[in-house]
């Protein structure tokens, strides 16, 4: 089982028209309501490769509810811990023409204590019957930070893949906590760890300082340009398939789907490198959000090249041949 942890959920109101005209009155769009946030994007994008996973998150108010509703309709499997706070909401609006994308956010929500209490004590025994555990998105507020370190030291306890994907104030805390896998852009990594990562060796360097920190594989991705990767000590160099951007949102999400896709076949580190970045390509070039299809990702994979640095791993032909 692949269980996805999202602590601050997102329900998406969006509004799509041919032309915006800003500060004037916009009719009749073409309206969508549903279920945001990361972790929630990696299990639909998941589920367009036929695989199954199970969602856990904090969930509260009216916005709560319908978001419930919405996965429900989605078929995307999942339990919650309820809050008193309304889980956030945003309106995105899209200006087709102008190829332009504005969202507006609402605040986070306040949990308490006693429901961070709650969720971490339901989450040891998920972990327990889990292969893969994902810990997506931002902590909605201070007394939440706690809970994806918590999770990450379950996961050790319990020997399962860990993979995080968060930013923020409990990004450090996170890091101690050593999770198999790491994912961050740039600007969250920079932002998140007050660093200014600019060139190719100070990259190297905190690619080479997590490894020391246990953690197995880091990917540092930096939207459509190049960007960076490692598998244990071994460092690569990437370069992501050159597309035209419309809207980016969960482009980092679907690349978390193509790594854990991946790692599930087996695939050689580097081919998992180009179906993830293959994958988070194309979600960019359209409006739609982690819905990519798998003959597409394949279609389009080998146009990513992967360059390591450094030292090379020997690959080794173990296929049968004639004696």
């Amino acid at each position: 089982m692949i269980l996805i942890i999202t602590l601050n959920p997102l329900l998406e109101r969006r509004f799509t028209y041919s032309k915006v005209k800003f500060g004037g009155v916009n009719r009749n769009p073409v309206t969508n309501i549903s279920a945001g946030g990361k972790g929630i994007n990696v299990s639909r994008q998941l589920k367009m490769f036929g695989v199954n996973s199970f969602n856990y998150f904090l969930s509260g108010g009216t916005n709560g509810k319908l978001y419930r509703e919405l996965l429900k309709n989605e078929g995307l499997d999942f339990s919650f811990v309820p809050v008193k706070s309304e889980t956030r909401h945003a309106s995105i609006v899209t200006s087709q023409d102008d190829k332009l994308v504005t969202s507006y956010f609402s605040e986070d929500p306040v949990v308490s204590q006693s429901e961070v209490d709650e969720f971490k004590s339901r989450l040891e025994k998920m972990i327990e019957n889990c292969e893969v555990v994902v810990f997506s998105g931002s902590s909605p507020c201070p007394a939440a930070d706690s809970i994806i370190p918590y999770g990450i030291e379950l996961a050790n306890k319990h020997d399962k893949v860990s993979i995080c994907d968060t930013y923020g104030k409990c990004l450090p805390a996170c890091i101690d906590a050593a999770p198999t896998m790491l994912h961050n852009n740039f600007s969250e990594i920079n932002n998140s760890l007050h660093l200014n990562l600019k060139s190719e060796d100070s990259i190297v360097g905190l690619l080479n300082q997590l490894y020391r920190n246990n953690i197995k594989r880091v990917f540092l991705t930096d939207g459509s340009n190049n960007f960076y990767a490692s598998n244990f000590n071994y460092i690569y160099k990437i370069e992501p398939v050159n597309i035209q951007e419309i809207d980016a949102t969960g482009s980092g999400d679907s690349f978390v789907a193509g790594i854990i896709y991946s790692w599930i076949r087996s695939d050689v580190f580097e081919n998992s490198l180009k179906f993830a970045t293959a994958i988070a390509g194309l979600n960019a070039a359209t409006y739609e959000v982690s819905r990519i299809k798998l003959d597409d990702a394949i279609r389009t994979e080998d146009n990513v090249k992967v360059f390591p640095i450094g030292k090379k791993i020997k690959l080794i032909d173990d296929s049968p041949g004639e004696i």
